[in-house]
This record gives C-alpha cells, structure tokens and sequence, in this order.
C-alpha cells in the first residue's frame, strides 16, 4: 500500500454543512466529502482492492468508489484532516489480516481452581438450608 499514491488518487469535494450555526452556516462549505476509487487505484495491489473490496463492501458504491464524509468541525481545513485520517485508518483495517486463534485446552490448574470454587460455592448454599432435625 503506497500511502502518498493513494493520497494523490483523493478526490474532495466541499459543500455546506448541516445542522445549526446561524446565518454563517448559509454561507461556508465546511463539510467535506472524500471520494476514492478503489478499482482505478494504482496505489494498491490487487490483493489489497480485493480484500478492501470484501472488506467494506456495505460502504462501496456500484462502480466500487469509498464515499466518506466529515462535518464534525466548522473549519474545511480540520474536516478534511478528519476525513483523511478516518479513510487511512480504515484502509489500514480492512488490509490487515488477523492471526488465526490457536485453539488450547485449559491448564490443570484452571481445572482445578473452577472445581474448588465450585465446591465452595455448593458447601455455601448447602449451609443456607435449614438443618434436618429428623
């Protein structure tokens, strides 16, 4: 993955954003929305649009672009950091492949330990019952 590749391969697009803010709100386009095309990239290999693709598959549109969008700031400027970071973060999750789990058995001692506090708990509420006098 070839980050400054990707970055140059960033399209941005600025309009106005929602939500209050007065008279100001009608006249700034703070909020920014990235758009990335995964297929066209020359920046990923095709392991990588693969798995991005499987990955993200609910966030893609038909053609297979990521559309991300940010309005947390009143800056454009900070938005698009935002939206930047947040996109890197999430290319970097879905690219990276998670260790497979080796299955184990629980050590004796765990064995042990569970049956002793299970006792413990059974002689507990055995003394809870009222004594049989009989």
């Amino acid at each position: 993955m070839d980050k400054k590749q990707i970055h140059r391969e960033l399209q941005f697009k600025a309009m106005r954003s929602s939500g209050a803010g007065g008279q100001h709100v009608n006249k700034v386009s703070s909020k920014v929305e990235l758009t990335f095309n995964i297929p066209a990239s020359e920046g990923l290999s095709d392991r990588e649009k693969h798995r991005i693709q499987l990955k993200l598959k609910s966030r893609l549109t038909n053609e297979g672009a990521l559309v991300l969008q940010c309005d947390e700031a009143r800056s454009q400027h900070r938005n698009k950091d935002l939206v930047v970071k947040r996109f890197f973060e999430m290319l970097k999750k879905a690219v990276t492949i998670p260790k497979k789990r080796k299955p184990t058995k629980p050590t004796k001692s765990s064995k042990e330990k569970r049956l002793k506090s299970k006792k413990k708990n059974a002689e507990r509420k055995a003394s809870r019952q009222k004594p049989d006098l009989g």
